[in-house]
């Protein structure tokens, strides 16, 4: 069993590897929960666009049905969709929620430090 190789070909490297990892997910995850998602509405001089944006959807459905191989209807069916999730996307808003100076410092620092420890287990040997 000597042929055994750990993460980047060290003997100890797995065990680094999987508390870099855990400390990683960690900060990212704390991180990552003082965060909150909002979104504004879609409008375009004062109107409400959704609607709009979900006309060429429609369409491009509307002729699949009528014939499924209609490359119309898969092209306006696609054009649909990626208005439908840019306008998704592009109306989010992210605020980071307060927290302390040392409830942030930990979440930077596990994030940090895992990742410098997942990084330095998968580096090679020398």
């Amino acid at each position: 069993m000597s042929d055994f190789r750990g993460a980047g070909g060290t003997e100890g490297g797995i065990g680094m590897f999987f508390i870099g990892a855990a400390m990683a997910i960690a900060g990212a995850y704390l991180l990552l929960n003082q965060v909150t998602v909002t979104h504004g509405g879609w409008s375009v001089y004062g109107y409400n666009a959704f609607g709009l944006a979900l006309l060429p959807l429609i369409l491009g459905i509307g002729l699949l049905f009528f014939s499924g191989r209609s490359v119309i209807g898969w092209l306006l069916t696609f054009v649909g969709v990626v208005i439908v999730f840019a306008g998704i996307i592009g109306n989010l808003s992210m605020y980071y929620r307060s927290t302390s100076l040392f409830h942030t410092l930990g979440m930077f620092v596990l994030l940090a430090g895992g990742i410098g420890l997942v990084a330095r287990a998968l580096k090679p040997s020398s």
